[in-house]
């Protein structure tokens, strides 16, 4: 089966550079493509999910992939949906993204030799010398096209304006992919939708450049059914590492999104069969609850291995089932130096809420409660009369989140 038939019937493509000829150069060879990922944060996130999902596809069928990690456009910013200048990163900060990068992706794509290539455009970007630059690369690029594109059309409009910096984001991105093409016979680009300027610069490069075939595919982005952004909540990005948003939570997330997104989800961000997808996507009522634990616990599972899926499916079962094992459920140990603190500074230090700000609105607005008794003063103390002679106490923020808060 042509992987393209696979990508189409999950729903991940959205544009394709050359639609009748990729169809064919995938269906009759396995070739080499590439996805690239800036490292602007410590860690993968939600919005990066699907760009994942899509290169294990395409490995899976055979293709090589080349996971491209930006330690050189790191360091310019792509301008792409930002309303001004993004701030510049250090190559300290960089350098240690891309190895939290790389541990990441490990979850997703077999890295073993000659399954999948690790690259990082500062091996070339670095070292380019600007005239040559100019001479070799500029002179292939039309001022008048790239200011027509939205990437930076945008920003234009705006009352920043775009600087020559970031303008030349494009010029490098379309470099990666030239040289990838080059150094490894790289003739596909894929990426997400925003993206879709950026990439048909390469393609058009390489095919200017050394006449030479090059195509490019885009990638929905994760939206609801109301087209917004997924992967944000009160406290911020969805991420992929544990240490930033725990399994548990992220379990939570999928288990709790709206039974409109739950086909779309399944069919994005899982390996189900499509026949499953569907039937569970088709599940109505309190049914549906039934899906969305098959989505959370694949998702977790992939994103995290199974045993934490494991965990976090228990002490979910333990809160809202049947069952009575609460050892999975996020902890908060009161130490004795903590002992007759602020509730509120308890739980900013353990980052069960964002800012002490919201903390304070979730107990005006009652969204905070202790044992089913709703918390409302922000001066709350953790001390023996919150705890009433107990060991532990079930905190509940929001509807769906639950934390024990144990004696030290």
């Amino acid at each position: 089966m042509n992987v393209l038939d696979v990508l189409e019937e999950r729903g991940y493509l959205k544009q394709m550079s050359h639609p009748d000829e990729i169809r064919e150069l995938l269906g009759k060879e396995k070739i080499t493509f590439y996805i690239g990922f800036d490292p602007t944060a410590d860690s993968l996130h939600v919005g990066h999910f699907i760009a994942l999902m899509v290169m294990a596809h395409m490995q899976r069928a055979g293709h090589r992939p080349i996971i491209l990690l930006g330690g050189g456009t790191g360091m310019v910013g792509d301008p792409s949906g930002k309303n001004e200048m993004r701030k510049m990163l250090t190559p300290e900060f960089i350098n240690h993204n891309i190895e939290c990068f790389k541990k990441q992706i490990g979850r997703f794509i077999d890295l073993s030799e000659g399954k999948a290539i690790v690259a990082n455009n500062a091996d070339w970007l670095l070292k380019l010398n600007y005239v040559d630059m100019l001479r070799s690369v500029g002179v292939h690029f039309s001022v008048n096209r790239m200011l027509a594109a939205d990437c930076y059309k945008t920003r234009l409009a705006s009352d920043n304006g775009l600087t020559f910096f970031e303008m030349n984001y494009m010029i490098m991105q379309a470099y990666d992919f030239y040289t990838l093409h080059k150094n490894y016979n790289c003739v596909m680009e894929l990426g997400g939708d925003d993206q879709w300027s950026n990439m048909i610069a390469g393609v058009e490069l390489i095919r200017r450049k050394d006449r030479q075939p090059a195509y490019c595919m885009t990638n929905t982005l994760l939206t609801n059914s109301q087209g917004q952004k997924m992967g944000k909540t009160v406290g911020g990005a969805v991420w992929l590492d544990p240490e930033k948003f725990s399994p548990y939570d992220f379990y939570q997330y999928w288990r709790n999104i709206d039974d409109a997104d739950v086909e779309k989800c399944l069919a994005l961000l899982t390996f189900l069969p499509m026949e499953e997808v569907r039937r569970l996507g088709a599940l109505q009522g309190a049914e549906i609850n039934e899906a969305k634990k098959v989505l959370a616990y694949e998702v977790t599972k992939i994103v995290h291995g199974e045993a934490e899926a494991e965990k976090a499916k228990n002490a979910t079962e333990a809160l809202f089932g049947s069952g009575s094992n609460l050892d999975n459920v996020p902890t908060i140990t009161v130490r004795k130096d903590e002992w007759g603190c602020r509730l509120l500074d308890l739980l900013a230090e353990n980052k069960v809420i964002a800012t002490k700000s919201e903390g304070r609105r979730l107990m005006q607005q009652n969204g905070l409660s202790i044992d089913d008794a709703k918390v409302t003063d922000v001066d709350t103390l953790v001390d023996d009369a919150l705890f009433a002679d107990k060991e532990s106490l079930m905190l509940r923020k929001g509807k769906k989140k639950y934390y024990r808060l144990v004696r030290g």
